[in-house]
C-alpha cells in the first residue's frame, strides 16, 4: 500500500501541480500577453501589408505619370523632327532657288561680256581695216600714177590687208 500511495501522491502531485502552473498562467494573464502579442504582430504585418500597398499604389501612379511624360516627350520629338524636316525641306528649295537666279544672273553676266567683247573685236576690225586703207592711199599717192606700179601696189596692199585681217581673226 506504500506504494500505491506514492504512486497516488505523485500523480497527485504532477496533477496538482499541473493545475498550480495553468493557474499561475492564468494568473499572470500570459495567455492574454500571448494573444495581445499575436495581435500586434497581426496587426503589424497588416500595417506593413497596406504599407505596402500603399507604396505599390504609389510607384503605380508614379510609373503612370512617366510613360505619360515619355509619351508626351515622344509627340513632341515626333512634331519637332517634322518641324525640321519641313525646315530642311524648305531650306532646300530656297538654296535651290537662289543657285537658278544666281546661274541666271552669272549666264547673262557672260552673255553680255561676249557681246561686249564681240563688238571690241568688231571695232578693232574696222579701225584696222580703216588704217589699212588709209595706209594703201598715201602708197598709192606717194608712188607715180603709173598703171602698172599702180596694179601692183594695190596687188600688194589687197594682200598685206588679207594678212592683217587673218591675224585679226585668229
Amino acid at each position: 500500500m506504500g506504494i500505491n500511495i506514492m504512486a497516488i501522491d505523485a500523480t497527485f502531485w504532477v496533477a496538482v501541480s499541473f493545475i498550480i502552473f495553468f493557474g499561475a498562467l492564468i494568473y499572470l494573464k500570459i495567455p492574454q500577453k500571448i494573444n495581445e502579442l499575436l495581435d500586434k504582430m497581426i496587426s503589424d504585418i497588416k500595417n506593413e501589408i497596406d504599407e505596402s500597398e500603399r507604396l505599390r499604389a504609389e510607384a503605380k501612379t508614379l510609373l503612370d505619370n512617366a510613360q505619360n511624360k515619355l509619351n508626351t516627350a515622344q509627340s513632341v520629338r515626333n512634331e519637332i523632327l517634322q518641324e525640321v524636316k519641313k525646315d530642311s525641306d524648305n531650306l532646300i528649295i530656297e538654296l535651290n532657288d537662289k543657285f537658278h537666279k544666281s546661274s541666271e544672273i552669272k549666264k547673262n553676266i557672260a552673255e553680255n561680256k561676249i557681246s561686249q567683247m564681240k563688238e571690241a573685236a568688231l571695232k578693232e576690225i574696222k579701225d584696222a581695216s580703216i588704217k589699212i586703207a588709209v595706209d594703201s592711199v598715201k602708197k598709192i599717192i606717194t608712188t607715180s600714177v603709173d598703171r602698172s606700179k599702180l596694179d601692183a601696189v594695190f596687188q600688194k596692199n589687197l594682200d598685206e590687208t588679207k594678212e592683217e585681217l587673218k591675224k585679226i581673226n585668229s
